[in-house]
């Protein structure tokens, strides 16, 4: 992601902050102290015009809500490295960390692939594909006074699945030589390469096709899974998920980061 960041979308390598288990740094572990760290340096002093990126590919859990502002009764959240000992981040805290501080003309996209990531960021708009194979917006706002916008700015979120999914990992070994990539992580990616200036609309299409033909709905690649999603309707299918602090065109508005 960060080389994707930098060659395609011109992000100077200063601007760009990395948390992996293979750092020797611990200050650059993705302990729960440090994405905390990492989330306030993110939107710390943004002004019009800055666009903000914050991508997690890790665990993710459901726990259950505790002050009523879930549709479905849970919340979602993360799984630092140290969660066992320290606990998550519940998306009430990641709303509230990255979300809200948006001034107007600040831009944030999360990519955010772990399970049970589909509305990770609270954010009032859910996007998601109809029978009829559209994608259209919902109102997932369960309470309408409660402040889960920003301050003016767009936040815009895309997830490997839905709240109640889970996530599966890539079978490619053609991405950045990794043999185990999030697949959400890994269909981004690869439709943001494919097609430069595309449509929110499209760049989804684009990764639910990946996430399919990698074997994302019934755990096997290849021919074989290919036989058993056309033979059996799985109900639970992994669906990528697209949320924003506001509904917009996503079939003319560009992808532009």
């Amino acid at each position: 992601m960060a080389y994707l960041l930098g060659q395609r979308f011109g992000f100077p390598s200063d601007c760009i902050l990395a948390l992996t288990q293979e750092e020797k740094d611990p200050n650059r572990w993705p302990t729960k102290d440090n994405i905390r760290l990492a989330m306030r340096w993110l939107v710390e002093g943004c002004t019009s015009g800055d666009s903000l990126v914050f991508h997690f590919s890790g665990h993710g859990v459901q726990k259950l809500d505790n002050n009523g502002d879930e549709v479905d009764g849970y919340d979602e959240a993360l799984c630092p490295q140290d969660f066992e000992d320290r606990g998550v981040i519940l998306d009430d805290e990641i709303n509230e960390t990255i979300v809200r501080p948006l001034g107007a003309g600040v831009k944030l996209h999360a990519i955010i692939d772990t399970c049970h990531s589909g509305t990770i960021l609270d954010l009032p708009y859910l996007c998601r594909i109809s029978r009829t194979g559209y994608w259209q917006w919902e109102n997932h706002n369960r309470q309408p006074d409660a402040q889960k916008g920003t301050s003016g700015g767009l936040a815009i979120s895309f997830s490997g699945c839905g709240d109640s999914q889970t996530s599966a990992e890539s079978n490619t070994t053609a991405f950045l030589g990794s043999p185990s990539t999030g697949a959400m992580t890994y269909s981004f990616i690869k439709a943001v390469e494919s097609e430069p200036g595309t449509t929110y609309g499209r760049l989804l299409s684009a990764m639910r096709a990946t996430i399919r033909d990698n074997g994302g709905e019934s755990g096997i690649p290849g021919p074989i899974g290919s036989f058993f999603r056309r033979v059996i309707t799985f109900s639970n299918a992994q669906e990528p998920q697209l949320c924003a602090s506001e509904a917009f065109d996503i079939y003319r508005k560009p992808f532009i980061l």
